[in-house]
């Protein structure tokens, strides 16, 4: 780090003659971004060239102290009190094989907070990560109540909004990934601010609120100018998050935080020398369009996972959505089996219920010791099942929900206080549940001993690890309020589960929670599979199908088929094509389909095992756009180093006429033997006619 001079890589343009003009500006280059800085101001990030992307005097991080809030009202997280004096004391920038990063330095001299900002930025893929660490350089403790991780100028002057979108995505039990566009000036509407010469006060926001973090709102998403400038950005964590948008003289302003004090109870103390680590966050720049913006986050998310990314992806068959629905036994369980084994399934997951006894009836709040139900399996216990599953050459898993134990379960009172989220020093239940805090060393021994167990006895090399409950704002034991114990219990989860895979390098993790509840890139960057929704309506599930791949990686969308004896040929394909389109997720009751059904699940999972390698390059793009929840017709694309993929379905039931834009030709690669469809190129693009029902077909497709 230098002190008083920039690093080398960093160029200083400006006057000869600093007192008479304006201080001298330094920029460090990192990947396609720069930071920019002088002497009177802090550090902005910008997109050289660009007009839409970064702007100088926006300051790249946010200060918000108990003390201290805003230099100037509003209500957005911008123009902090702390953040405005920040100034720069040094700069490194370094580059190798992997990446380019830098590293700055800013200090605010009145309180003593010291901000060490990284900027990481891959190699391959024009996106940045941003993680920032506040430290207390002074004699005296403050309060942090909010950080922003990065915020960023959009557009350069007001009609730059006039013509830029606000792209999100709300979601919800069964209605994950709903992605939705609204015009920018419908939310922050023209004030006519230079005539008030002020910035404006409101804003615009997404934010969280417990511990599900896509509970309501994906924590990523995008802004798009009419000429197709698009910023993406993505919030890594899995406690509170919020992202705000606001207006300025000289266009927009974007804030992207981890959990505050007004949306999350968050505070964290810092005595004099402690730092707080801010969450990470991630922004990728396109000059063309949204889908290339997402498509750069969407090799980020790979660089981001790293040697995980580089695992198998094995077919799973899992025994619940439409099947067995959390009652599992050796008598029903050993059918599925065989027949899953006939259809080429890799990895059989036997799911909730193996533990509780039948008799319970509602079992739910006497979970937690994570041992099998011997009424479930006589002659013979579990593992005769997992012995059977690994005869038929597949490996076994099973559901397990590490974060809680119910009430009534022993595990509740062997346990002390201390190991679970505490409220005004009483424990926290929701739905009959108690919540562990994985920063207590007895809750992690506590799941250790069980994945020990289950790897060892029944050879277990899949885990579906699930997260039913919303505990809130968290535990304030041992934290200075509940949203700082929900972020430290995240972390320590996070910790855990890359621990856990330590110990047994060959298991596999899918992070379920309540279908897609808690799908971020702190958990999907040490996890393999993401179950996308609960949704057990094979026709409500296509929209949910389509989108996930805005914010989840291709080959970690575990999206379910589930095929039932009493559906028709084309309600079969319909059901397959959705888990063709991500990870193949089988469930259904495949030992009482009927034969012809039986050969084209069989058909559907040989065409996903030619595929699959082609998933862990593969970027995606909407032709036809991100699909409304209620679409007659729902299009996904997919580029892969084979040729680009498209997923349609129709669910319509009257017969349909619809064109698929710059795409010229396509041949079906699902389901054989079908009615037919009409591909035919147009003027458009793909003109596509389809019979009365619905339909869905996989189709190998040449781009215009």
């Amino acid at each position: 780090m230098t002190e008083a001079a920039p690093h080398p890589s960093a160029v200083i343009v400006g006057p000869a003659e600093p007192r008479e003009q304006a201080p001298a500006t330094v920029r460090a280059r990192v990947g396609a971004f720069e930071l920019r800085w002088h002497a009177g101001a802090p550090a902005a990030l910008v997109v050289p060239g660009s007009t839409f992307t970064g702007r100088p005097g926006v300051g790249l991080v946010e200060v918000f102290t108990a003390g201290e809030q805003r230099a100037r009202t509003s209500q957005a997280y911008w123009r902090s009190a702390v953040g405005e004096r920040l100034r720069v004391q040094g700069s490194t920038v370094t580059t190798d094989d992997d990446a380019t990063r830098a590293v700055v330095v800013q200090t605010d001299a009145m309180s003593g907070i010291e901000v060490r900002t990284t900027l990481t930025a891959p190699r391959g893929t024009v996106a940045l990560r941003i993680e920032n660490e506040v430290r207390n350089a002074g004699r005296e403790p403050f309060v942090v109540t909010a950080v922003s991780s990065a915020t960023i100028g959009v557009g350069h002057a007001a009609e730059d909004l006039d013509r830029t979108a606000w792209g999100t995505a709300a979601s919800e039990w069964l209605a994950e990934d709903r992605w939705s566009e609204r015009p920018l000036r419908s939310l922050l509407p023209d004030i006519a601010l230079p005539l008030h010469g002020q910035d404006a006060r409101g804003h615009v926001s997404l934010t969280s609120h417990g511990a599900w973090s896509s509970g309501e709102h994906v924590p990523c998403g995008y802004l798009v100018r009419a000429d197709g400038a698009a910023l993406a950005w993505q919030i890594e964590t899995s406690a509170g998050w919020h992202a705000d948008l606001c207006q300025a003289q000289g266009g927009g302003v974007l804030s992207l935080l981890g959990p505050t004090d007004l949306e999350h109870q968050f505070a964290h103390e810092l005595l004099p020398g402690e730092t707080f680590v801010a969450v990470p966050v991630a922004v990728a720049a396109s000059a063309r369009s949204r889908d290339d913006a997402i498509g750069q986050l969407t090799r980020y998310r790979r660089l981001l996972r790293g040697p995980a990314g580089e695992q198998d992806l094995p077919v799973v068959y899992n025994d619940f959505m439409n099947t067995l629905m959390g009652q599992p036994t050796t008598e029903k369980l050993l059918p599925l089996v065989r027949r899953a084994a006939e259809a080429g399934v890799e990895v059989f997951c036997i799911d909730a219920g193996w533990f509780a006894d039948p008799a319970i009836g509602d079992w739910w709040s006497t979970v937690g010791e994570w041992r099998e139900a011997p009424t479930r399996f006589p002659d013979g216990g579990l593992r005769r099942v997992t012995d059977a599953i690994l005869d038929a050459g597949m490996a076994p898993g099973l559901w397990l929900e590490p974060e809680v134990v119910g009430i009534d379960s022993p595990a509740a009172a062997a346990l002390p206080d201390e190991a679970f989220f505490q409220r005004f020093g009483r424990r926290v239940q929701e739905d009959r549940r108690y919540h562990l805090d994985f920063r207590h060393a007895a809750a992690r021994a506590h799941l250790d001993a069980t994945v020990d167990h289950l790897v060892e006895e029944y050879g277990i090399r899949y885990l579906k690890l699930d997260y039913n409950i919303n505990p809130g704002a968290g535990t304030d034991h041992l934290a200075t309020t509940a949203g700082d114990g929900l972020l430290a219990h995240t972390r320590a989860f996070r910790d855990w589960l890359v621990r856990v895979q330590q110990r047994h390098p060959s298991l596999r993790i899918e992070n379920c929670s309540s279908g897609a509840m808690r799908a971020d890139y702190a958990l999907l960057a040490v996890t393999h599979l993401q179950s996308t929704s609960d949704q057990q309506d094979f026709r409500r599930y296509p929209p949910i199908a389509a989108s996930a791949p805005a914010s989840i990686l291709p080959e970690q969308c575990g999206n379910w088929a589930y095929p039932e004896r009493g559906m028709s040929d084309e309600e079969t394909a319909f059901t397959l094509v959705t888990g063709l389109s991500g990870r193949l997720y089988l469930s259904g009751f495949l030992d009482d389909v009927r034969p012809d059904q039986r050969a084209r699940v069989a058909e559907a999972v040989a065409l996903h095992k030619q595929l699959r390698d082609g998933l862990r390059t593969a970027v995606p793009f909407w032709p036809r756009g991100l699909p409304d929840w209620d679409a007659a017709t729902v299009c996904l694309g997919l580029h892969t180093a084979d040729g680009d993929l498209l997923f349609v379905w129709d669910r319509d039931a009257a017969p349909a006429r619809f064109t698929v834009p710059g795409v010229a030709e396509a041949e079906v690669l699902f389901p054989a033997g079908a009615a037919p469809w009409g591909l035919e190129p147009g003027s458009d693009g793909l003109e596509v006619s389809t019979p009365a029902g619905i339909g869905a077909r996989v189709l190998r497709v040449t781009r215009g």
